[in-house]
């Protein structure tokens, strides 16, 4: 019961220069490419346990997800080549990390920081269950460690300041990998992306796909900053 209650009872909102300290950080983490090599496995973990939780949601059978040293992922799952529940799983990858951090910045709007470092422990680990190569099973481990340690060991000031880091880099990680896409399919690259094959799928042209991964990206930057920053 007191879990329970200090899982759903609000924190106080952080100060202003924190929730504008963390955002800086987090765009330090997207901007500098050094930097964007390491975190973007955060965004890997996203992407595939978008592919992953939408695969389950439609019907079909996921069998393995696997994420790679280079930042790259794949999601396996098994159903019908065709219909509405492989084009939702293959269109859920890019927009997986923006969307997750637009839900944590209505939580931290609302003050449930606590709430929210839970809620990513337990998706971290639903999703260790079908990762299926050892770079992924430690990608994973690390992170959902990283999250229960901030959760038992630390106090409400640094929950606050993690929670807010981790959200405003899925907001803004979120952003760039569809821009990396588009110069990799402006130069040759990536002839079965995400965007491709749902071209091949819809017969809608993979432009429009990218269109749309960059509108669900900027347009969850937009509304999840608004909430962070309390406007």
């Amino acid at each position: 019961m007191d879990l329970a209650i200090d899982l759903l009872s609000p924190q106080p909102a952080p100060a202003e220069w924190i929730v504008w300290f963390t955002a800086g950080c987090a765009l330090s983490l997207v901007v500098f490419r050094r930097l964007w090599l390491l975190a973007r496995n955060a965004v890997t973990i996203a992407h595939e346990g978008g592919h992953g939780l939408v695969a389950l949601a439609t019907g079909r059978r996921l069998e393995a997800i696997r994420l790679h040293s280079d930042t790259s992922g794949l999601t396996v799952s098994r159903g019908r080549p065709t219909g509405v529940g492989v084009v939702l799983t293959l269109a859920a990858g890019y927009p997986a990390a923006p969307l997750l951090g637009l839900g944590g910045a209505a939580l931290l709007g609302t003050g449930h920081v606590t709430l929210l470092l839970w809620i990513a422990t337990g998706l971290l680990l639903a999703m260790l269950v079908m990762v299926r190569n050892a770079y992924g099973i430690l990608t994973v481990v690390l992170t959902g460690a990283a999250f229960l340690l901030v959760s038992w060991l630390t106090g409400p000031e640094v929950q606050s300041v993690f929670a807010y880091a981790v959200v405003w880099f899925l907001l803004l990680g979120g952003v760039r990998p569809g821009f990396e896409l588009q110069a990799k399919r402006r130069h040759g690259g990536a002839p079965d992306s995400d965007a491709d094959q749902l071209s091949r799928l819809t017969h809608v042209p993979a432009g429009v796909w990218l269109l749309f991964f960059h509108t669900v990206a900027i347009s969850a930057l937009i509304g999840g900053g608004r909430w962070l920053l309390g406007f």
